[in-house]
């Protein structure tokens, strides 16, 4: 799409001149009581591959059916399978030695251990401990942290990346994460390097949640693809360490935790092994295959059935875990993501009762996002719908519950030609924007449209976000915070009768009216100049008319 296209196709949005794009009515009743059946304990917190993903496959199937939908997956079904490794790990037990002090790695207190190297266990002895700031090697930005060998050591690493602390660097864009930031991205390179193992060092600000967040996240069986030479991009040991633990080991070792940080932020630092400090750990690991399914469901377009617009949101969550001080160990997901999972179903009702859009429309409910974004990435690498005839997409990933607020927010703005139109639909609700929402935390790299969109599919991340705009303001800002400090991957996120659902269903009424008029133009929205996006979509261009 040129400039001038997409600036006409965002008039024609804000002034409501394409009929087929005006917002149907939304029914919150009927989104309450999907988010309240998809997050109640009998569905056991939406574990995948346990009993309670074939409750969430029925439910979804039959919601998506009687929306007007069909099923969209393989041989004619609802689902694609998707077939992962799952860890689950037993008797840790582990510790950091040095001289005669010993700091006891107690799984969930001070660390969290686990693997994804299949096995039958891990046996890690006097391993030799090294700090590599950021654990960063990007040589288009001529940095690396790996200026020595660690082959078979344990390497210490900070969290997000060397720009988080002082964005007037600029060495790694400033204030927003790059893929550099993320704690994938330093598993990755860690098995690139040879590393025996990782520990992250927790910090609640640059991360962007708390450690009760790393403890659930990660005491829990953990998920995989199947990897033809896991060896080669899986270390031993996966951990995190408590951000105290952390400060008192360097200080063992003669070192300013704090000082160590300033000498990372720049790409003439130089890795600091901790003299004297040794790590020994061991624990079982039980390692099977399981399949997991995404649910995919279809609206065949009247003209054009072959090119597609997507809408995605994962349904799983943690499912079951350790018990809080409540004694509940059911992380029922109310907000993330059975509210993205009814957002979902809710646009398929606005599709199905509507004229049918000329292109077609799939719904795709992505399994395992919680255990790295797997359903979607399985998707992208094998797509039901061919990535060079999918238009663009919209995904869905914990929606505003708390009432309007005063803005847009735009994940990964900039990239796309969608930002455009997204905008002048919000515009046309009275509503601003905020370019990059969640740039700080990384929040593009961490949910279901990056593996689409590395991929070169147009996908627009949207939320609410700005200032709560009807009163009562502090009640709602004290939901908000409270969801954020002590709900957020914790056993608390359940269902509450009184959300206010008036901000989701204005971001519902964005990407419906959005993509109902992509589906009825020519359009092909591309990647901006200069997005990394850009070439692999360039690469099937021939395919699209």
């Amino acid at each position: 799409m040129s400039s001038a296209a997409v600036l006409i196709f965002a008039a024609a949005l804000a002034t409501g001149a394409q009929a087929q794009g005006r917002a149907p009515d939304f029914d919150e009743a009927r989104i309450s009581q999907h988010i309240k059946t998809l997050s109640d304990d009998s569905f056991e917190g939406r574990g995948i591959a346990t009993p309670a993903e074939q409750k969430v496959i029925d439910y979804l199937s039959q919601a998506y059916a009687e929306a007007g939908f069909a099923p969209g997956g393989e041989n004619g079904g609802w689902t694609q399978a998707v077939g992962l490794n799952r860890f689950q790990i037993s008797n840790v037990a582990g510790q950091i030695s040095l001289g005669d002090w010993t700091l006891p790695l107690v799984q969930g207190q001070s660390a969290t251990i686990t693997s994804r190297l299949p096995g039958e266990g891990v046996d890690l002895k006097d391993v030799p401990i090294v700090f590599v700031g950021y654990g960063t090697h990007a040589p288009e930005r001529n940095w690396n942290d790996f200026k020595t060998d660690v082959k078979g050591k344990v390497i210490v690493v900070l969290v997000n990346d060397a720009d988080f602390e002082d964005p007037s660097l600029n060495t790694f864009g400033g204030e927003a994460m790059t893929i550099y930031g993320r704690w994938t991205y330093k598993y990755d390179e860690a098995a690139r390097q040879g590393a025996a193992g990782v520990l992250i060092v927790h910090e609640t600000k640059p991360a962007s949640y708390g450690w009760g967040t790393v403890v659930n996240s990660w005491s829990v069986p953990q998920f995989d693809i199947v990897r033809a030479n896991p060896a080669a991009e899986r270390v031993p040991m996966e951990a995190w360490i408590q951000r105290d633990a952390a400060v008192e080991l360097f200080q063992r070792a003669g070192l300013d935790f704090e000082q160590e940080k300033i000498k990372a932020r720049s790409r003439d630092f130089q890795p600091v092994e901790l003299k004297g400090a040794t790590l020994d750990v061991n624990f079982d690991v039980k390692t099977d295959l399981i399949t997991t399914h995404n649910v995919i469901a279809r609206l065949e377009g009247s003209k054009y059935p072959d090119e597609t617009i997507l809408y995605t949101g994962h349904w799983d969550h943690i499912g079951t875990g350790e018990p809080d001080a409540s004694g509940d160990r059911i992380f029922n997901g109310a907000i993330d993501n059975a509210s993205g999972t009814a957002a979902l179903i809710e646009l398929a009702h606005a599709f199905g009762d509507g004229p049918r859009p000329e292109r077609s429309i799939v719904m795709i409910s992505f399994t395992a996002e919680e255990s790295g974004l797997l359903g979607s990435e399985y998707y992208a690498a094998n797509p039901i719908y061919p990535l060079a005839t999918t238009v663009g997409g919209f995904n869905i990933d914990s929606t505003s519950v708390f009432g309007r607020m005063s803005k847009l927010g735009v994940t990964g703005y900039g990239h796309s030609e969608l930002d455009e139109p997204v905008i002048a639909v919000a515009a046309s609700q009275g509503r601003g924007f905020v370019g990059d929402a969640g740039a700080a935390a990384g929040i593009y790299f961490r949910s279901d449209h990056f593996p689409l969109a590395k991929r070169g599919v147009p996908m627009a991340y949207l939320s609410s976000t700005g200032e709560f705009v009807d009163a009562p303001i502090e009640p709602r800002l004290a939901k908000a915070a409270d969801y954020r400090a002590n709900r957020y991957h914790q056993a608390a996120d359940e269902w509450e009768a009184d959300w206010d659902y008036r901000g989701m269903l204005q971001d519902l009424e964005v990407v419906y009216k959005v993509g109902m008029d992509l589906a009825n133009s020519r359009t092909w929205p591309q990647w901006k100049p200069g997005s990394e996006f850009g070439p692999a979509r360039a690469e099937s261009a021939d395919q699209r008319q």
